[in-house]
């Protein structure tokens, strides 16, 4: 059974999601405490040691982020509760964590807990705590840390230090500028949603680049792309119009 708090400052808010859980997951969770105030949370979490927080991002004028610095190593699973589709969603995303949506519904909570199996080390939810903050805290930057799953747990790495990402049937390879190789069973869709606004951009069905590593551009119908590790990649045709404006900033090319 995992022990679990409720961090929100909306009562109403508790009581949905106590309510879903002992309706639909009673055998799986266990809720023994809820928190409305920063404070309060900490002093929950020091003397309850729960394996599992619902953390609200926003609690009044303060929010759920600063219940987490307050913990130098974290010993317990987060899922983040956020009443705004976008704020801090990409974030999360970056760093695999799960989140809900207010008013939270049975569907999205099954699939986040269902998600609680998978064993993390205290050292990556560490990692993935600090990737959280360092994206939230450079919102404007395109550069941003990707959390990313491998077989053996998860690597972290900087999107600009992504060159370019390849499809692999249900798989993604995604290469690094240092010639290093990720594996990853998620679809290129997936990254090509996460990665848009860091300066990458999907030339063909098989590949996502990140345009700062393209060397040359061969003319053709599509045309190639030369990466500065070498890659020669064609650019597909229905693609190449949307691919040289962004390339050209908008302007005649």
């Amino acid at each position: 059974m995992i022990k679990a708090i409720i961090v929100d400052d909306e009562l109403h808010c508790i009581e949905r999601l106590t309510y879903l859980i002992n309706e639909f997951n009673h055998d799986l969770v266990q809720i023994i405490a809820a928190a409305n105030t920063v404070a309060n949370a900490i002093e929950i979490i020091q003397k309850q040691k729960p394996d599992l927080v619902f953390l609200d991002v926003e609690l009044g004028r303060q929010n759920g982020f600063e219940i987490l610095k307050q913990f130098a190593e974290t010993n317990f699973k987060v899922i983040f509760i956020t009443g705004h589709q976008q704020y801090a969603v990409q974030a999360f995303r970056f760093s695999a964590f799960d989140y809900l949506l207010k008013p939270v519904e049975q569907s999205q909570l099954s699939d986040a807990l269902q998600k609680l199996a998978v064993h993390i080390t205290q050292n990556e939810r560490n990692q993935k705590i600090e990737s959280l903050l360092y994206n939230l805290s450079n919102r404007e930057n395109p550069n941003k840390r990707l959390c990313i799953p491998t077989a053996e747990g998860f690597t972290f790495v900087e999107t600009k230090d992504i060159v370019r990402c390849e499809a692999m049937t249900n798989y993604t390879i995604i290469h690094l500028k240092n010639n290093q190789k990720i594996t990853v069973a998620r679809t290129l869709k997936d990254y090509e949603q996460l990665l848009e606004d860091c300066n990458f951009f999907r030339i063909h069905n098989s590949h996502l680049v990140n345009l700062k590593y393209i060397k040359n551009y061969k003319r053709g119908k599509g045309g190639t792309i030369i990466l500065s590790d070498g890659t020669q990649i064609e650019v597909s045709t229905r693609r190449k119009d949307q691919f040289l404006k962004r390339i050209f900033g908008g302007r005649e090319y």
